[in-house]
């Protein structure tokens, strides 16, 4: 820990902690992007998404739903492989009280300002919905003027609907990727995300960004 001018800790020293016994495990954050893992640099991880228990030590990488959860190779499968059911269960107890202790003196809560991006990103969000809006303008054009070829094993009906579908589901995409990227890592919105908690990039795209269009 830093000891000067005052005693400081990180959390994952506070994590380590808490992990039980000599347990290893190497993981990738749920928003881990797939290109850093090319190239000679790959344990280089500019995001922290790369998560590495070493020796019962966290030693890098965000603990997300992925890593910490119920899924195959988290650390909780692993502590139950190689320790039991008991010590599982008290490293899950551990893990409480510290979140409970975290709520009680830091607290999570969203409000408007997590809901707002920087003038930029509303440009480029603008941008998108409008070459969206070309794009199916362009597609009905080609279906009204019988130019539209249908796709094998699908109906001209169907064809239609399924390139219009998939330009607005590629606007929103890009529109929430955009206004995902414009959030700081302080945001609370992004932080529920990234964490696994609750919600996903396609919230975040219709709370900043728009609603987009409805799959039923």
């Amino acid at each position: 820990c830093i000891l000067k001018p005052k005693p400081l800790w990180t959390g994952k020293q506070i994590f380590s902690l808490i992990i039980p016994g000599n347990v290893n495990m190497i993981r990738t954050h749920s928003t881990h992007p797939d290109e850093e893992d090319d190239g000679p640099y790959k344990w280089i991880s500019p995001g922290d998404t790369k998560v590495m228990v070493e020796h019962g030590e966290l030693v890098m990488g965000i603990l997300c739903k992925k890593t910490l959860g119920t899924s195959a190779g988290s650390l909780l499968h692993i502590c139950m492989l190689e320790l039991g059911h008991e010590v599982c269960g008290r490293f899950y107890g551990n893990i409480q009280t510290v979140v409970n202790n975290w709520l009680l003196l830091e607290g999570h809560s969203i409000g408007i300002g997590d809901t707002i991006a920087d003038p930029q990103t509303y440009l480029e969000i603008q941008k998108a919905i409008k070459k969206a809006k070309e794009d199916v303008i362009e597609v009905i054009q080609k279906a009204h003027n019988m130019e539209l070829e249908p796709t094998p094993g699908n109906t001209l009906r169907q064809t239609f609907e399924n390139q219009v579908n998939r330009i607005l589901n590629d606007a929103r995409d890009k529109t929430g990727g955009s206004a995902k990227k414009s959030l700081t890592e302080y945001n609370n919105l992004k932080a529920m995300v990234v964490s696994g908690s609750k919600g996903s990039n396609i919230n975040i795209s219709q709370v900043i960004a728009c609603v987009g269009q409805q799959n039923v």
